[in-house]
């Protein structure tokens, strides 16, 4: 299917609401599906709708990318599909769907996990007192909480993702984090699913063979 074809009906589909990393979520989306799914970017509600399954990718501030969805008018597609199927939200995507985010002064989120949102901050050290950069940049380790969860399926515990991020997720229900990620002196949860809906804090796109396995596990998903 084209990417340049946003009215198409297709298996899973990433929502492009004006943000995110949709042509690199696409490409390792297609290729995990290997034809079995078809897989398209769509700002079109009747297509999102129609999915099977959905993505919500997202990049930069938190504010400008609900803005986005708000705008666009996508909220309470985003919010049905939250409801009846299954979905994945990537980076600040995931983070939207969060109850708030400490950035840009404080953003009520989507709401759908309760937690925060919140700043790694500007004096971050680790355990040596060496100063940490933040943004948290690269690859790092996440240990699986519930291994045991099909999103796990064929990936060895403590394997590596990338990350790119200076605000992370403290959830208020330890049970939906599936794995932890630890940056300096600060544990934060790298990915969560409850019933039918995944997020994850580092890019599974740019991830390597680990992350391609997670979006294969998601694509066969049946919560």
């Amino acid at each position: 299917m084209s990417l340049s074809d946003r009215s198409q009906t297709a298996d899973i589909v990433i929502i492009d609401y004006g943000m995110g990393n949709l042509h690199s979520a696409h490409k390792a989306l297609e290729k995990v599906a290997n034809g079995r799914k078809s897989v398209a970017i769509s700002s079109n509600p009747d297509v999102i709708r129609s999915a099977e399954r959905v993505v919500l990718p997202g990049v930069g501030a938190i504010r400008d990318c609900l803005g986005e969805m708000s705008q666009t008018g996508l909220v309470p597609v985003i919010q049905e599909c939250l409801a009846n199927k299954p979905f994945l939200g990537i980076c600040v995507g995931f983070q939207a769907l969060m109850s708030r985010s400490e950035e840009n002064g404080g953003v009520t989120a989507l709401n759908h996990f309760p937690g925060e949102v919140r700043f790694f901050g500007d004096d971050l050290t680790d355990h040596e007192g060496q100063r940490l950069k933040v943004p948290h940049m690269g690859w790092n380790q996440v240990m699986p909480t519930r291994p045991d969860h099909p999103l796990w399926a064929n990936i060895p515990a403590g394997e590596r993702f990338y990350f790119v991020h200076s605000y992370y997720v403290q959830a208020n229900d330890p049970d939906a984090v599936l794995g932890h990620c630890q940056y300096g002196p600060v544990q934060f949860a790298a990915v969560m699913a409850e019933d039918n809906v995944a997020g994850t804090q580092f890019h599974p796109e740019k991830s390597a063979q680990a992350g391609l396995q997670l979006l294969s596990n998601f694509v066969d998903w049946r919560p």
